[in-house]
C-alpha cells in the first residue's frame, strides 16, 4: 500500500450545505475541521507508507478520525459507522453524502503502521505546534504533572495461570507458524487435551496437592517446548517467534531446575525466599501483553498494567481563575467575549508519557521536561506531586531556568520520623573546612565521599570517643557503635534540597502549591470522555498511541469549547464561591 500526500479534501458544496443547515451553531468536528485543517497533513506519515502499490486511504484524514473516535469515546466499528451516517463527521473528512466510507479494520492497521514506525505522538504534537503558533501556549509558563494507572487489555493470572497460558499461547503460536515441527516436538494429543481451553483458576483443582501437580506439569510441558525450539536442528527462526521466546522468559522467571539426590531432574516453582523471584520491574505478567506490569500505590490500589502522565499549561491560581472566569463572562454577555480578549486561554495537555506501571514518578521527571523544552516550551514553574523530584532533578531544572514547584523529600532518619532529637537540620555543615558540628558543639571526626545507589554522597562520621561523653548522646544516636553518622548530598544539592524543605513550610509556598491541584480535574475528564484508565490495546507502543490521541481529543475538546465561547469550568470552586468572587468585584 502507497501513500499519494493531499490532506483533508475539500468540503463537497452539498456536504457543506447540509451541515450547516443541520448545525447553525456548528458542531465538534466541523470547528475542527475549519480551524484545524492544517494539522491532519499527510506528509507526516509518509515513512509509515510505500511508494508502490495501490493507494491506501488518506493517514492526515485517518488521524481525524481517531481524533474524534477518542473524542467521544467510540470502538472502531462506531468510529467507521460515524463515518458514513454522521453529517458533521462528513463535513470534517470532505466526504460526499453518498460517501460510503471505510471498513472498521482500517483503523487497527492504521494503528499499527503508526506503532511500528513510532509515529503515535505526530497528531499531538503537530496540535501542539498550531497552538504554539497561536499563542495559546508558550515558554516560561506555568505547567502541573501528575500520573494515574491504566488497567491493561489483558486477564489477570495468577502463577500457576500465567505458566500454563503461556504453554497455550507458544502452543497456538507454533500450531500456525509450523505445525509439521510442532507434532514432531511434541505429543500433541496429550497437549491438546491439556492447554485446548484456556486455563483457568477457576477451573483448578480445589486441592493444593494438585495444584501444585498441575503446576510442575505446566513447567515439565515449558522445559520440553523449549529444549525443543532450542534444538541444534531447530530452524532458528522458530525460536524467533515472541510466544516462544516469552514462554522461556516465563520458564525461568517461574520455575527452578535442579537436579535431585537420585540424579533425577526436578521442575519446581520459585520460592521468593529460597530461589529468588525477579522484581516487579521485568517480571511477566501476561503471555500476551510483554509490557504489562504488576504495581502497587499504597495499600489499597494494586493494579496490572502501565501508568500514564499528562502535562497542562496552567495560568493563574485558582481563586484568581475563578474570579477572571466570572468577568469573562459577564464580557460574553455584553457582547465582547473572545474579541475583547476576555476569555483566558484553555489549559493545554502539552505533554503525555506512558511506561509500564512499576516505573516510579521520579524517572518520569526529567523526561517531560526534556520534551517540553525539545518542543519550545519549557515551563517556568513545574508543579508536581512528591512522588517526581528528587534533589538533583530540581537543581539540574533550576539551572536550566524550571523552578520545580514540589514537596521536597522529607529527612527519613529516625529522629526525623519520630520528630523528637537532632535531625540533619540540627547540625551545621562547614564544607571548606569537611566538617560539621553538632548541637552540643562538637566536631566530626570523619568526611568521606562515596557512591551510593549510583548516586554521589558524603558519609560524615563523629568519633566513638566523641559522641560517648555527649550529656545530648541518647538524644542523637542509638546506634551500637555509641557514635553519629550522616549521610549527605555534595553541597549544591544539599543546599537546595534544605531550602526546598524550609520553604515548603512556610503559608506562602502551601497557597501557591494549591495550583498543581488542578491537573486531577484534568486527568478525571481524560478518564471521562476517553476511558484513558483502561488500555484499549496491547503493548506499550499502542497504549501509547491511545493515550496520545486521549490527550489530542482532551486538547480538541478544550480549543472548541474556547472557540465557543463557553470555557470548560477548570477549577474545583463551587458556584457560590464564584459567586462571591463576582460581587466582590
Amino acid at each position: 500500500m502507497s501513500m499519494r500526500p493531499k490532506g483533508l479534501p475539500p468540503v463537497p458544496e452539498q456536504t457543506a450545505a447540509v451541515a450547516r443547515a443541520a448545525f447553525p451553531k456548528g458542531t465538534l468536528a466541523i470547528r475542527v475541521r475549519d480551524r484545524l485543517a492544517e494539522v491532519f497533513a499527510d506528509e507526516p506519515f509518509a515513512e509509515a507508507f510505500g511508494v508502490r502499490g495501490a493507494p491506501g486511504l488518506s493517514p492526515g484524514a485517518l488521524s481525524l478520525v481517531t481524533v474524534l473516535q477518542f473524542a467521544e469515546n467510540l470502538t472502531d466499528r462506531q468510529a467507521a459507522a460515524m463515518a458514513i451516517r454522521a453529517i458533521d463527521w462528513k463535513y470534517a473528512l470532505g466526504m460526499e453524502l453518498a460517501d460510503t466510507g471505510f471498513d472498521h479494520s482500517v483503523l487497527p492497521r492504521f494503528r499499527t503502521r503508526l506503532a511500528e514506525h513510532g509515529l503515535e505522538r505526530t497528531v499531538f504534537d503537530r496540535l501542539l505546534e498550531h497552538c504554539k503558533e497561536a499563542g495559546l501556549v508558550a515558554a516560561g509558563g506555568r505547567q502541573r504533572t501528575d500520573a494515574t494507572h491504566v488497567i491493561s487489555a489483558v486477564r489477570d493470572l495468577n502463577r500457576t495461570e500465567l505458566a500454563g497460558q503461556s504453554v497455550r499461547a507458544a502452543l497456538e503460536a507454533l500450531a500456525v507458524a509450523t505445525p509439521a515441527w510442532l507434532a514432531e516436538a511434541v505429543d500433541i494429543a496429550e497437549f491438546a487435551h491439556r492447554y485446548g481451553e484456556r486455563i483457568n483458576g477457576w477451573t483448578m483443582p480445589t486441592s493444593k496437592t494438585k495444584r501444585e501437580r498441575l503446576a510442575q506439569v505446566f513447567g515439565q510441558d515449558a522445559l520440553t517446548l523449549c529444549r525443543a525450539a532450542w534444538a541444534d536442528a531447530t530452524p532458528p527462526w522458530i525460536r524467533e517467534i515472541e510466544a516462544v521466546q516469552l514462554l522461556r522468559q516465563v520458564l525461568v522467571q517461574t520455575y527452578y531446575i535442579h537436579t535431585d539426590n537420585r540424579g533425577r531432574e526436578v521442575v519446581r516453582k520459585r520460592e521468593a525466599d529460597t530461589d529468588g523471584v525477579p522484581p516487579g520491574s521485568i517480571r511477566l505478567a501476561s503471555p500476551y501483553d510483554a509490557d504489562a506490569r504488576w504495581a502497587a500505590k499504597g495499600e489499597e490500589l494494586f493494579w496490572l498494567g502501565y501508568k500514564v502522565h499528562l502535562t497542562e499549561s496552567c495560568h493563574t491560581p485558582p481563586e484568581a481563575e475563578a474570579e477572571a472566569e466570572a468577568e469573562a463572562r459577564d464580557r460574553d454577555r455584553e457582547g465582547r467575549g473572545e474579541e475583547d480578549g476576555g476569555l483566558l486561554p484553555p489549559n493545554l495537555i502539552t505533554d503525555v508519557m506512558t511506561t509500564h506501571a512499576a516505573v516510579p514518578d521520579v524517572q518520569a521527571t526529567a523526561p517531560i521536561q526534556q520534551r517540553l523544552r525539545e518542543h519550545g516550551l519549557p515551563s517556568g514553574e513545574h508543579y508536581l506531586d512528591s512522588g517526581y523530584p528528587s534533589a538533583d532533578l530540581i537543581h539540574a531544572a533550576a539551572k536550566l531556568g524550571t523552578e520545580m514547584v514540589t514537596p521536597a523529600l522529607l529527612d527519613h532518619s529516625r529522629q526525623a520520623r519520630a520528630a523528637e532529637g537532632f535531625d540533619k537540620s540540627a547540625f551545621s555543615i562547614d564544607w571548606k573546612a569537611r566538617q560539621a558540628r553538632c548541637p552540643a558543639g562538637r566536631t566530626s571526626s570523619n568526611w568521606n565521599p562515596v557512591q551510593q545507589h549510583r548516586r554521589d554522597a558524603i558519609v560524615v562520621t563523629f568519633a566513638a570517643t566523641t559522641c560517648g561523653s555527649c550529656p545530648l548522646r541518647d538524644r542523637c544516636t542509638t546506634s551500637r557503635q555509641g557514635r553519629r553518622m550522616l549521610t549527605l548530598r555534595p553541597r549544591e544539592l544539599h543546599e537546595t534540597l534544605a531550602a526546598a524543605r524550609a520553604e515548603q513550610q512556610t503559608d506562602a509556598y502551601k497557597a501557591r502549591y494549591r495550583l498543581r491541584a488542578g491537573v486531577e480535574g484534568t486527568i478525571n475528564q481524560a478518564l471521562d470522555v476517553t476511558g484513558m484508565r483502561r488500555a484499549r490495546y496491547r503493548g506499550l507502543p499502542k497504549v501509547r498511541l491511545q493515550h496520545a490521541f486521549s490527550a489530542t481529543a482532551i486538547n480538541v475538546v478544550r480549543l472548541d469549547a474556547y472557540w465557543s465561547g463557553h470555557p470548560l469550568d477548570r477549577t474545583r470552586s463551587s458556584r457560590l464561591t464564584r459567586l462571591s468572587y463576582q460581587l466582590a468585584g
